[in-house]
């Protein structure tokens, strides 16, 4: 038995086939168009663009897996969050989709956050609003494009807008929708108050189902298209994150993720819907039904290091530059980054806020720099641990994913930073591999989630921290929380 997961990303989709035991079969990768900022702050893309590279990355995939082939048994969809889609009565894309790193909506938020007040909107959907999320988008559309807002019929994320063309039916999942700030997130369904304060019908929204749950089929015309089988089942899925948590197995309370990609990503499973009263944190529910997940993230992580070394590093390699920095002592002899290249997200909610090195003496080398921003991201991260702590959130283990998980200088800073030994996978597929763990379940190959996690993942490393990095990374952490009130009182 065969199963596919497809992950609608920002850059491109990828599909992947993964057999009965959760052993990948075969990939395949198809680009989108570059998304299109006509403004500062702006960022757009085509849904049919997707559709495009969906039927082409499924296509490819199902070539290239050996023969003799299986056929599908489900398919799960994962992709980018929080962005836009918006159809007429036909179905038919009305404009292109405001998507997640548009921040244009920030006079939407202030007159959402007016009119619903601040406590009672966390108390409804768990979280403040913020530029990101779909329902800020909407409202924009509503003020300045009425015309367009006035043919909206339904609202849609961007792989649930693949799944209607694979399918025909409108659905979304409960982590997708607790991202759009439309969603009861403690009750798992639709908040009509939220709805009805922002002028949203409720009847423009899809059907909430559980990730793993089947909510479609896929159509003749989409068969034809794909080479997949008409009437093979699809759950409703998760958004990247959800997806990307299940990919590695972050299942129950107490489990934790650290993921260095171009921002960074701290997520906990959580039994309960933990709500921070400021909105520092991230509260969704989480693919695994029944659980919620808490979220933090560092706007500029890895994009941190590859700044620093396409700006001055630009002829060495990644693993030279790290080399080279493992030579330099913990705590970087008082060099340090803050690493707010975009501004910052957890915990400061501070778009504003610029990076800086500190402490720079004539005794720090070009390996000092390079270790202090790997610090530096860590530290910021730790910033997401410090309120998981506040709020009472558990931590008994960490896994470690993306870039940051990949070489060994950057997995020991962490294990330090964190004070928690941390596991590295000996495969991470991502998102689209936790989708087709999600299919397994809803094909009734698994009996949940966590068998299936347990049979197809697998630890490859654990680090423990070492004990003169914790007692230099404790120190250095209480002196670095300085740099952010410094930078702060520059504007």
């Amino acid at each position: 038995m065969w199963l596919l997961g497809m992950d609608v990303g920002t850059g491109g989709t990828r599909a992947v086939v993964v057999d009965g035991t959760g052993k990948l079969i075969a990939g395949a990768s198809s680009e989108h168009a570059a998304f299109k900022t006509a403004h500062p702050g702006w960022a757009e893309q085509d849904p049919e663009d997707w559709w495009r590279a969906a039927q082409e990355a499924i296509r490819f995939a199902l070539a290239a897996a050996p023969e003799p082939k299986e056929p599908i048994a489900a398919i799960g969809l994962t992709g980018q969050m929080h962005g836009a889609v918006l159809l007429d009565e036909d179905g038919a894309v009305l404009r292109p989709a405001l998507i997640w790193c548009d921040t244009r909506t920030q006079p939407q938020c202030d007159w959402l956050t007016e009119k619903i007040g601040y406590e009672r909107l966390i108390e409804l959907t768990c979280n403040p609003a913020l530029p990101n999320f779909t329902l800020t988008k909407v409202l924009w559309v509503k003020e300045h494009e009425p015309e367009i807002f006035a043919k909206i019929r339904h609202i849609l994320c961007p792989k649930d807008y693949v799944r209607y063309r694979l399918t025909g039916e409108f659905a979304i999942d409960v982590q997708e929708a607790s991202g759009t700030l439309l969603l009861d997130v403690t009750h798992r369904r639709w908040s009509g108050e939220v709805a009805e304060a922002a002028g949203i019908p409720e009847s423009w929204l899809p059907k909430v189902y559980e990730s793993p749950e089947v909510c479609a089929r896929i159509s003749e015309s989409a068969a034809g298209l794909t080479g997949l089988g008409a009437g093979t089942p699809v759950v409703a899925g998760a958004g990247d994150q959800g997806a990307g948590a299940v990919g590695m197995g972050i299942l129950q309370p107490g489990s934790v993720s650290a993921t260095i990609g171009t921002s960074g990503v701290v997520f906990a499973a959580t039994a309960s819907p933990t709500k921070d009263p400021k909105g520092r944190l991230h509260t969704f529910c989480h693919a695994v039904p029944g659980l919620w997940h808490v979220m933090g993230v560092t706007q500029s992580a890895g994009l941190s290091f590859s700044w620093l070394k396409e700006t001055f590093f630009g002829g060495q390699s990644y693993d030279a530059l790290t080399a080279a920095a493992a030579l330099v002592p913990a705590g970087s002899e008082g060099l340090e980054w803050a690493p707010y290249l975009l501004g910052e997200r957890t915990p400061h909610l501070d778009p504003e806020v610029r990076a800086a090195f500190a402490g720079i003496s004539t005794a720090h080398t070009a390996a000092h720099f390079v270790r202090a921003v790997l610090e530096g991201v860590a530290y910021s991260l730790e910033d997401t641990f410090t309120l998981f702590a506040e709020l009472g959130i558990p931590v008994s283990g960490i896994r470690l994913g993306g870039g940051g998980a990949r070489g060994p200088l950057w997995r020991k800073i962490q294990a330090g930073i964190y004070g928690h030994a941390v596991e590295v996978l000996t495969a991470e597929e991502g998102g689209a591999f936790g989708s087709a763990l999600m299919a397994g379940v809803g094909a009734g190959h698994w009996a949940n989630l966590d068998e299936a996690c347990g049979q197809a993942i697998e630890v490859a490393e654990r680090i423990e921290p070492d004990a003169g990095d914790l007692a230099a990374y404790k120190a250095g952490y209480a002196q670095w929380r300085k740099l952010y009130p410094a930078l702060k009182s520059l504007r």
